[in-house]
């Protein structure tokens, strides 16, 4: 990391993501974010970085993305009034996996605040690299929620970060598939997508090897799927070798990666055996290439391990080795009974041989060969050129864009015949709990009853 140039970061942090809260035996905590920004602080990194506490996301930001019935409802909705909106509940899937919690609407809003705020600044050159660990909700759809994730930050980010830069590359190392941000962009060529993931029985149950995107976005959809088990030295093998490939052939312009820690060895609901050095290497091999990139949080249902794999990582990103003694903090006894920042693997067994993972990589290898290098942009649809003399640098999403968007005419639905059918939609989904079924007695069941609607978001 020595040669590397030194990054201008941005991190954004609001106090008040620790006070949100999804219920008492629901296992996604974000006073996890809190106990990671503990660290961040008492390590010192702060003072290698500017601190930012974004402004909220606005319900008209949200849909960018997001229809205004869904985030009409998400901003209505309360505990208090839940039962007035039973026949809403079931259309957006909201209710079991995604409760309805005090501030739901305002945790959304500084979730995704952070993720487009980070996106404007490297669109201004004001940060090489933006952190937030509040957002990469990864599953959140058009017009439904899913697993934990209502608003969704990366494609809103993603949106932005689009207005300057022609091609954008979406990485996800969360143990679930990037299933929302894949949807979003199942169709255009200007966003690749490529997650690594848990594959098969397993939540969402989207995210083979055959999903590739239709239309202009055919091969733009990266998927590689893994078996449980899989160590530092196997996802190195893997992730290394694929993202240099993309790199090399789609020379995108800015990155967007997602850190959901839940493919760490021991999460609750996980079932690889990453150390905290081996999920920090993905962070560590992406920002070689010293591409404009916003860091992301996601998954991760052992609060300590992800506030020590988060903060390790936050410590990648500014070049400075942290640990493995824990300073002391808030939140120290959180972290016993070694008290180091330190997530070590178990001897569970690596169900991933190397005889699968290569001929998955090969046939990675063969799906990127299928697309254009470095895709152009059409002229009418370059939203990174503005030259409006009236326009904002420092706004998000300026009105004039809101008002040039149109509906695209290529929209797909899970229930299509032909090219536009989007494989392994399952019938029957996994609650993304069901690694809970014998830590709680009646588990909450995922509700699917919302159209998966896979549409490209484009500006004009």
């Amino acid at each position: 990391m020595t040669a590397e140039p030194k990054k201008r970061v941005c991190y954004f942090y609001d106090a008040n993501v620790g006070n949100y809260h999804y219920g008492p035996t629901h296992p996604m905590k974000p006073h996890r974010i809190r106990m990671c920004h503990g660290l961040v602080m008492n390590y010192g990194l702060y003072k290698k970085m500017e601190i930012y506490r974004a402004k909220p996301a606005n319900k008209w930001e949200m849909t960018q993305f997001h229809t205004d019935e869904y985030i009409d409802f998400l901003s209505r909705v309360t505990p208090e009034n839940v039962e007035l909106f039973g026949k809403e509940q079931a259309k957006f899937n909201v209710g079991d996996d995604c409760p309805v919690f005090e501030g739901l609407f305002e945790y959304c809003g500084l979730s995704a605040g952070g993720s487009m705020e980070g996106a404007a600044r490297l669109n201004r050159g004001l940060c090489d690299i933006a952190i937030n660990w509040a957002g990469g909700l990864h599953h959140a759809k058009k017009a439904e929620a899913s697993g934990f994730c209502y608003v969704n930050d990366i494609v809103l980010g993603i949106l932005e970060l689009l207005r300057y830069y022609p091609r954008v590359l979406y990485i996800d190392i969360d143990i679930h598939h990037g299933d929302g941000v894949e949807e979003a962009f199942y169709t255009t060529d200007r966003v690749m997508t490529c997650s690594f993931h848990k594959y098969g029985e397993y939540f969402p149950g989207t995210g083979e090897l055959r999903d590739t995107g239709v239309g202009k976005g055919k091969y733009y959809s990266v998927n590689f799927p893994l078996r449980d088990g899989i160590d530092d030295e196997s996802y190195k093998s893997v992730f290394e070798p694929v993202i240099e490939k993309v790199m090399e052939w789609y020379r995108p312009s800015a990155v967007v990666l997602q850190c959901g820690a839940d493919s760490l060895s021991g999460d609750r609901l996980g079932c690889f055996n990453l150390s905290m050095r081996g999920h920090a290497n993905c962070v560590k091999f992406v920002k070689k290439f010293n591409l404009p990139t916003l860091v992301l949080g996601g998954g991760g249902y052992t609060m300590r391990n992800v506030a020590r794999a988060w903060a390790y990582e936050t410590g990648v990103v500014v070049g400075q080795d942290i640990g493995p003694e824990m300073p002391y903090n808030d939140y120290y006894e959180y972290f016993g009974p070694d008290y180091k920042l330190d997530v070590r693997p178990t001897n569970m067994d690596n169900m991933n041989t190397q005889e699968y993972l290569e001929k998955i990589k090969l046939q990675v290898f063969e799906n990127l060969s299928r697309t254009q290098f470095a895709p152009k942009i059409p002229k009418d649809q370059q939203t990174f050129d503005m030259d409006e003399d009236d326009v904002d640098p420092d706004t998000r999403n300026p009105v004039q864009d809101q008002d040039k968007r149109i509906q695209p005419d290529n929209e797909f639905y899970d229930d299509m015949d032909g090219e536009g059918e989007h494989k392994s939609r399952n019938e029957h989904k996994p609650s993304i709990m069901d690694p809970l079924k014998d830590e709680i007695k009646e588990p909450d069941a995922y509700v699917d009853t919302a159209k998966q609607v896979f549409q490209v978001v484009q500006m004009r």
